[in-house]
């Protein structure tokens, strides 16, 4: 996609969020979200992953955000400190003109910047032939799990896929002491 910009999100950009995630709740099944967070509540997620020193990048064209993607901690315990979840959203007016591979191949190069070892897709509607199934295939995920009618939006029972891609070495490897996640496990910002 032509004269698109791939940039960190900033608080400025929340009510863009904001509007693409409330789309994405109201009218799909990506999020298992049944009501739309306010704008306020969507600016503490986005501090908390900021302060968490996660990726959260905006997909900007012309000034206008055209989505947004991020990445964040799988689980809260430690152990799981080197894996991260990824999430992806387009405005409506957007889709099907590669916004998401482009904010994906950004996200996935700046986790693996960070030294992070795996990313898990947690995919809401996980059917063979959603448009985020196929974006993470694209994108060398491979498929680990389903869970079956795990969920329940708009009168019919959702499947969860997990898919996940290996970065840096995944489990070949032992931990990297440089790496993002190791560096604020020794700080004891990782508890429990």
């Amino acid at each position: 996609m032509s004269n698109i910009v791939i940039r960190p999100a900033s608080p400025a950009d929340l009510d863009a969020i904001t509007e693409i995630y409330a789309d994405a709740v109201a009218n799909g099944t990506a999020s298992y979200e049944l009501e739309p967070p306010s704008r306020t509540e969507m600016g503490t997620r986005f501090a908390a992953l900021a302060a968490g020193g996660f990726p959260y990048l905006v997909a900007q064209k012309a000034g206008a955000v055209l989505g947004y993607a991020y990445a964040g901690a799988f689980r809260p315990r430690p152990a799981y400190r080197f894996i991260v979840e990824d999430s992806v959203y387009v405005a409506p007016d957007a889709k099907g003109q590669g916004v998401g591979l482009t904010l994906m191949q950004s996200l996935v190069a700046a986790v693996e910047a960070a030294g992070f070892r795996q990313i898990v897709a947690v995919i809401g509607d996980g059917r063979a032939d959603s448009a985020s199934v196929r974006l993470h295939e694209k994108l060398g995920f491979r498929h680990s799990g389903r869970l079956e009618g795990s969920g329940y939006k708009h009168g019919r029972w959702l499947d969860t896929v997990f898919m996940q891609l290996s970065l840096n070495g995944g489990a070949s490897l032992p931990p990297d002491s440089d790496s993002l996640p190791e560096r604020k496990f020794r700080k004891g910002e990782l508890k429990n």
